[in-house]
Order: C-alpha cells, then sequence, then structure tokens
C-alpha cells in the first residue's frame, strides 16, 4: 500500500465533495449535521482557495483529505482529516497525521476538533497520534472536543 499526498487545486473539488460525502455521512446521519458533508462543488473550491488541502492517495487512488491551517505562530489546527470508509483502520491517518508534522516543520503545537461521542476518533487521536483533550465546546447540538498535540522539545543537561 503506497501512501502519497498531492496538494489539492480548485479542479479537484468535484472528488474533494465526493471524499468529504463518503467519509462524513455516516456524521451527518448520526448528529443530523456535520460541516463537512453536503458541500456545494462552489463552497470547496472556495475552501481550496483559503484553506490548503492535500489529497490522500493510495496506490494512486484518492482515498482522503487533510487540511491544516496556521492559527498563530508555530501553532496550526489540522480542519479536516477524512479518509473514505472502506479505507479507514489501514493506518492512513496516523501517516496523514505524520505528514502534517513534516509540512510544518516549524510546529509547537497541532490542534483540531472533533465530535466527542465518536468515541473511535477520541481513541485514533490519543492513542494513536498522540494528542490529549484539553476542552470541550458545542457546535450546535453536538459536544466536540479540543484536543492539542505538543512537540516535545529535548533539552541539553
Amino acid at each position: 500500500m503506497k501512501i502519497e499526498y498531492r496538494k489539492a487545486e480548485t479542479e479537484d473539488a468535484e472528488m474533494l465533495v465526493n471524499i468529504y460525502n463518503a467519509s462524513f455521512y455516516s456524521d451527518y446521519r448520526r448528529f443530523g449535521a456535520c460541516p463537512g458533508y453536503g458541500k456545494t462543488i462552489e463552497m470547496m473550491e472556495a475552501s481550496i482557495r483559503d484553506n490548503p488541502k492535500y489529497i490522500i492517495l493510495c496506490d494512486n487512488k484518492p482515498v482522503g483529505c487533510v487540511s491544516c491551517k496556521m492559527q498563530e505562530m508555530r501553532v496550526y489546527e489540522i480542519t479536516c482529516l477524512c479518509i473514505v470508509p472502506e479505507y479507514q483502520g489501514k493506518g492512513i491517518g496516523t501517516q496523514a497525521v505524520r505528514f502534517v508534522k513534516t509540512l510544518y516543520e516549524d510546529w509547537e503545537k497541532i490542534t483540531l476538533v472533533t465530535p466527542v461521542d465518536k468515541k473511535e476518533n477520541v481513541k485514533f487521536y490519543t492513542e494513536k497520534c498522540g494528542f490529549r483533550i484539553v476542552s470541550t465546546e458545542t457546535d450546535g447540538n453536538v459536544e466536540l472536543a479540543r484536543f492539542v498535540l505538543e512537540k516535545q522539545i529535548s533539552t541539553a543537561e
């Protein structure tokens, strides 16, 4: 299984809408709403222009997306990490988090939010990726957990 990343262009909007819809359909059904589900092509084109997105390719097939933006100096927010259902559980998401850490080499903190009720996401981010939950917040009727990953800086003694 060969995993690669390609920066998304506005011409990729329809493909990304399909990836997001496949990835977030279960959240939409479960919560009644999901910011990643149901975007129009125009909305996705604007999002690509405003927020760098990387298409995740598995053996040259687009299977997901990761996007991240700077919040402040050396602090980045993963705004989306999605993998289509048939490719979930294969380590692709873990590799995507590693990719973000190499993409933004100056990072000291990486943050993200995901629904507290999505136990599989909470377990993934805490156990597989080393994030910790620092707070919760509410978006509509969904309780979200805010995760933070802080770079461990070794100091010479």
